[in-house]
C-alpha cells in the first residue's frame, strides 16, 4: 500500500487525538501537543480510524477514491452547466482518466482532499458568481454560497495554502460584481467569514496551548521554539530548483550526509565557492545536523550568491523552479525514478516518464489554450488562484512537482474548453 513519510506524522496525530484526546506527537516524555500539520487531514483520518478500525488505510485509501470519483464528476458539472455539455463530457473523460490526480487518491496525503475542495470551490462559486450575475434579482444562492464556504473551509483546514483558494474565489466575487459593490461585499463577507470560521478553534487552541498568534500551520514545520535552519534555506533557495536537488539535499539534512557531487553546478560561483561550500557540507556531515553557527555560514554564503548574482537567485531560479514543478513528469505517485532522464540506469522508467512528462506538458497547453481563445468560464478565478500558486511556489526551496496538483482540477476545466464552441454566451 502506497504510504508517504508523512502519513506517519498525520497517521500519529489521528491516532492520539480519538484515543487520547492530545494533538500531539509522542516524545521521551509522553504525548506533546503540536500544531506543525493544521487537523484537517488528521480528523478526516480520526473519521475513518474510529468507523473502520485503527490504522484501516485500505478503508482511508477507498473512501479517497469515492471522494476522487466525485472530484471529477464535479469538475465536469462545472464545465457542462457554465460551458455546454459536450465540454462537460470532455472534462468527465480527461479528469477520470488523468493519472495524475488518480495517483493521490491511493496515497494517505492531504492531496486528494485538497483536489476535492479546489473542484467543490470551482463549481459551487461559478454558482454562486451566476446567481450574483442574475440581472435586477440582487439575490444570492445561498446554497452555492455554503457549498463554496465549505469548499475553501475544507481547503484551508487541510493545507496553509488553502487560504489561495479563499482569496481567489473573494477576488472573483468583487471582480464580476463590480457593478453592484453592496451586494458583491455582502457576499464576499459571508462566504469569507464561514470559511475561516473553523479556523477559530485551531487559533484559539493554539494560543491556549503555545501562546502564539498561529491560525495556520508554521511554514517550516515548526513548533513555537524549536530551532530552524534558516540560513541552510536560504543558501538552498539561491539554486535549488528541482525534486533531484530536494532528495539529495533538503530531505538528508538531521539523517543522512550530503555529497557536494549531488549539488548542481548553478550552485557555485567559482571554484573557490565551490570548495567552500564543500567544507561547509563537510562540517554538517560530521554530527549531521547545523547548529546555528554553521546555518550563519549558509545564511552568509546566501548573502554573498544573492548579492553577486541578484537577478538569478531573485528571479531565474524562482522562476525555473515553478516551471520545473508544472512540467516535471511526475514520477512521485507512480514509482519512477525522480532522475528518470537517466536512459542508461531505466530504460523502460525513463521511456514511461517521458511519456507522462508529454502527458502533462499537453494538458498545461491545452488549458493555456483555453485561456487564450476565452473559453473559461469566470476565468479570473482560475487565473488569480493559479498565479498566486505560481507566487507561492517560486519561494519554497524543496520543490515538489506534488505542490501544483491542487491546480489541475482547473487544469481538467480548462483544457476542456480549448477546442469546444461554447453553446451558450459566457462571462
Amino acid at each position: 500500500m502506497p504510504l508517504d513519510d508523512d502519513t506517519g506524522v498525520y497517521a500519529e496525530l489521528a491516532t492520539n487525538l480519538f484515543h487520547h484526546g492530545v494533538y500531539g506527537l509522542a516524545g521521551d516524555s509522553g504525548i506533546a501537543p503540536t500544531l506543525i500539520r493544521l487537523p484537517g487531514y488528521p480528523l478526516f483520518l480520526a473519521l475513518i480510524f474510529s468507523l473502520f478500525g485503527t490504522g484501516n488505510f485500505t478503508a482511508v485509501l477507498l473512501a479517497q477514491i469515492a471522494i476522487d470519483l466525485l472530484s471529477c464528476y464535479l469538475i465536469a458539472s462545472f464545465v457542462s452547466e457554465q460551458f455546454s455539455p459536450r465540454a462537460g463530457t470532455i472534462a468527465l473523460f480527461l479528469a477520470t482518466l488523468c493519472p495524475f490526480t488518480a495517483g493521490y487518491s491511493t496515497i494517505a496525503l492531504t492531496e486528494c482532499l485538497s483536489i476535492f475542495a479546489v473542484s467543490l470551490a470551482l463549481w459551487s462559486s461559478a454558482r454562486l458568481l451566476r446567481s450574483l450575475d442574475a440581472e435586477g434579482t440582487g439575490q444570492i444562492d445561498s446554497k452555492a454560497l455554503l457549498l463554496t464556504s465549505l469548499a475553501m473551509a475544507i481547503a484551508v483546514l487541510l493545507r496553509p495554502d488553502g487560504a489561495l483558494l479563499t482569496v481567489a474565489v473573494l477576488a472573483a466575487i468583487l471582480w464580476y460584481n463590480r457593478t453592484r459593490p453592496r451586494l458583491a461585499l455582502t457576499a464576499a463577507l459571508l462566504c469569507g467569514t464561514l470559511a475561516v470560521l473553523p479556523l477559530a478553534p485551531w487559533a484559539a487552541r493554539n494560543w491556549i496551548t503555545f501562546h502564539v498568534v498561529q491560525p495556520l500551520a508554521p511554514r517550516r514545520v515548526n513548533d513555537p521554539g524549536e530551532y530552524v535552519n534558516y540560513g541552510f534555506y536560504r543558501w538552498m533557495n539561491t539554486w535549488a530548483i528541482d525534486i533531484v536537488s530536494t532528495g539529495n539535499v533538503f530531505w538528508q539534512v538531521g539523517t543522512a550526509s550530503i555529497d557536494v557531487n549531488d549539488i548542481p553546478s548553478r550552485a557555485f560561483d567559482s571554484p573557490a565557492q565551490r570548495q567552500q561550500t564543500a567544507a561547509l557540507l563537510a562540517q554538517y556531515n560530521v554530527a549531521k545536523i547545523i547548529p546555528p553557527a554553521l546555518d550563519a555560514k549558509f545564511d552568509a554564503l546566501a548573502r554573498q550568491r544573492t548579492h553577486t548574482h541578484p537577478l538569478l537567485c531573485h528571479l531565474w531560479v524562482p522562476a525555473l523552479r515553478v516551471g520545473d514543478m508544472w512540467l516535471r513528469p511526475r514520477t512521485e505517485t507512480l514509482g519512477l525514478d525522480a532522475d528518470w532522464w537517466n536512459y542508461s540506469k531505466h530504460h523502460r522508467e525513463s521511456i514511461e516518464a517521458a511519456i507522462l512528462g508529454l502527458l502533462n506538458l499537453a494538458l498545461v497547453l491545452a488549458a493555456i489554450i483555453g485561456f487564450a481563445r476565452k473559453r473559461v468560464p469566470y476565468a479570473a478565478l482560475p487565473i488569480i488562484y493559479i498565479i498566486l500558486r505560481c507566487l507561492l511556489l517560486s519561494t519554497m526551496e524543496n520543490s515538489e512537482p506534488r505542490y501544483t496538483i491542487e491546480a489541475f482540477p482547473i487544469l481538467l476545466a480548462c483544457a476542456s474548453v480549448a477546442f469546444i464552441k461554447s453553446e451558450t454566451q459566457q462571462p
